[in-house]
């Protein structure tokens, strides 16, 4: 459980994905029962990354024109305004990062604008929720743009523990760009 080695003097940013309300909270139906347990070790790790953090959010701002809006038509808690408290960042969350966070209506988070942030080919340390939608999205297309990522598993909270393994495991199939690793593995190679 070691991070690949980047070849490059650059260290990896950590990348804290949608530490929000509707993620976090036991009564959202999107709540993930393992969000608790998971920040903890996302507190000790953007401790130790310090202004290499970066935080994303998940918007409802999708055009409703495409399969978006079926999307929004099965989850209609979830359609809402952008500007609705539940999908603010958990209290707990709001001081991770100096910068600002990366809101994008789509799972996977990363892209142009992510890569302006952190750099093309960048090593990133994945956290965050939930592991089998937004984290296997954004490490999946990390992967093809050429990323490294190192998925921290236990600062990654799944929807079920089944859903969490199953992510996990698919996301293990693509070294060396994915390698899966855990919290203490991270801080130990920082």
């Amino acid at each position: 459980m070691s991070l690949p080695s980047t070849g490059s003097e650059t260290q990896p940013w950590l990348v804290v994905i949608d530490p929000q309300n509707i993620f976090a909270a036991p009564e959202s139906e999107w709540g993930s029962p393992f969000f608790a347990e998971a920040f903890a070790n996302i507190r000790r790790l953007a401790d130790a990354f310090g202004d290499r953090v970066l935080v994303t959010r998940w918007m409802p701002t999708a055009d409703r024109s495409t399969s978006w809006g079926e999307y929004f038509e099965a989850w209609p808690f979830a359609d809402r305004a952008a500007s609705d408290p539940l999908f603010d960042l958990v209290i707990e969350a709001r001081d991770l990062s100096s910068h600002p966070t990366l809101d994008l209506p789509t799972f996977g988070k990363w892209g142009a604008e992510m890569e302006g942030i952190v750099g093309r080919g960048a090593h990133v340390v994945l956290t965050g929720v939930s592991t089998d939608c937004c984290v296997l999205s954004t490490a999946l297309a990390a992967a093809d743009a050429g990323a490294r990522a190192t998925i921290a598993a236990d600062a990654c909270a799944g929807s079920t523990a089944e859903n969490h393994a199953a992510a996990l495991q698919v996301m293990g199939l693509y070294p060396p760009q994915l390698t899966i690793s855990d919290t203490a593995a991270v801080l130990a190679a920082a």
